[in-house]
């Protein structure tokens, strides 16, 4: 493989913690959020974006195997014939198992995955113990660190799927006490935005995927941008509305969608609107939680309907990044939106609980350079047909998020945990 440098705008992450610590950390956190998974659970793929949770346990695996230590003269893989199974996407890495067909890999079990997992972190000690510090390996495992944390959160959104299409409806873990469906929702406001020339993009600090560089300047117009993200109560007014009957709300694929899907409501909501499933089981649609599960073309609408827009990523970025990155994660153990304690007069949840689709599309910028090698097809093949998300969720790890951080996915994906925020021009 093509060595890998850390350049100025993909850096090790600034941090006290040595990168090895991170790595374990990373590790041991991926296996404790499976613990509730039982070996029936691991195996299923409800549709072709959804993984088997054993299929994330062993791709993460891979991809420290294939890009750490295959680097090394004479590596020998643990399993050779495993490799092509737990590719993803990487062509120019080896030939790779058909994504729609994951589920059907019964075979190797979640036992012998585990097992892969401990054999390549002993041997990734190992390389630690021999080689304290090397400049390009270490820019890989940062990367791959990344790599495992944004499988973490696919782990929760897609064993979600797979427990909401069983009709008994299981509960993947019990909810934490002290739930918030009786808040009462912060009032909607609109808040200027800042305008004239501005600077978005990674600042070089700490580590950036690819796609968030070079930072670069941007003229952003007068506008104004919600306090909060549109919630559960606002949604429904939509919904008896007929804003999924209302052609001339929707995007011409949109609509198409919506009549070819069926859609009446956000995924996972009940049909009476009384109650949504979660990752702890069926619950009351609290009002004033932030809406989740829409796909773009379900914001875009909602947003005409409500005499708004969608907010482009520099104007999220602008505001976003005067604040500091706080909010409700993955490690809040909730795994569920959740809506603002209290107005503080400013932009609320701007991080956390919901990724906020924007009017963006997932394009590079500009002066984009994509990694050298294999990893070069991480970002820049996925660079159309998809739109940007921005902020993180209630399944995003907290490390993993930052204010020039962008997600993106198709239009009509809603099984991430996927809402939005409206913008105003001024």
């Amino acid at each position: 493989m093509p060595a890998i440098a850390p350049s100025p705008d993909q850096q090790v992450h600034v941090t006290a913690t040595p990168l090895p610590t991170r790595l374990f950390e990373a590790r041991n956190t991926t296996l404790a959020l499976v613990r509730h998974i039982l070996p029936e659970d691991s195996v299923v793929q409800s549709m072709p974006e959804v993984s088997p949770s054993k299929w994330h346990l062993a791709h993460t695996t891979w991809f420290f195997e294939q890009f750490v230590l295959a680097r090394e003269p004479g590596y020998r893989p643990v399993h050779a014939d495993w490799m092509a199974l737990f590719n993803s996407y990487y062509h120019s890495a080896g030939p790779m198992f058909t994504r729609a067909r994951r589920g059907l890999l019964s075979r190797p079990t979640l036992a012998e995955i585990i097992d892969y997992r401990k054999q390549i972190d002993e041997r990734l000690a190992d390389l630690y113990l021999r080689i304290p510090a090397e400049a390009e390996r270490d820019a890989v495992v940062a990367l791959g660190i990344e790599h495992e944390q944004q499988h973490q959160e696919l782990i929760l959104t897609d064993i979600k799927h797979v427990l909401a299409q069983n009709p008994l409806l299981p509960a993947l873990a019990p909810a934490p006490t002290g739930a918030d469906a009786d808040i009462t929702a912060v009032p909607l406001r609109f808040l200027d935005g800042r305008s004239g020339a501005s600077q978005i993009g990674h600042d070089g600090l700490g580590f950036a995927f690819d796609c968030e560089t070079p930072r670069h300047a941007v003229l952003l117009y007068p506008h104004r941008i919600a306090n909060r993200p549109v919630n559960n109560a606002e949604f429904c007014e939509f919904i008896t509305d007929g804003g999924y009957r209302n052609p001339l709300l929707w995007m011409a694929e949109g609509w198409d969608t919506v009549q070819r899907q069926g859609w009446q409501h956000p995924l996972y909501w009940a049909d009476d609107l009384q109650s949504e499933f979660s990752l702890h089981g069926p619950i009351a649609l609290a009002p004033a939680r932030p809406v989740s599960h829409l796909g773009f073309f379900e914001a875009d609408a909602f947003a005409r309907w409500a005499g708004a827009r969608l907010p482009r990523e520099d104007e999220w970025e602008a505001l976003a990044g005067t604040q500091p990155v706080a909010g409700r994660f993955q490690e809040d153990g909730f795994w569920h939106p959740r809506p603002a304690a209290h107005d503080s007069g400013s932009a609320l949840q701007l991080f956390g609980d919901v990724w906020e689709w924007t009017a963006s599309p997932f394009v590079n910028y500009p002066g984009f350079q994509p990694l050298p090698g294999a990893l070069g097809e991480y970002n820049g093949k996925f660079m159309c047909g998809q739109w940007v998300l921005r902020g993180g969720s209630c399944a995003t790890p907290a490390s993993h998020i930052r204010a020039s951080y962008r997600n993106f996915f198709y239009p009509a994906d809603r099984w991430q945990f996927t809402g939005l925020r409206l913008a105003r021009n001024a």
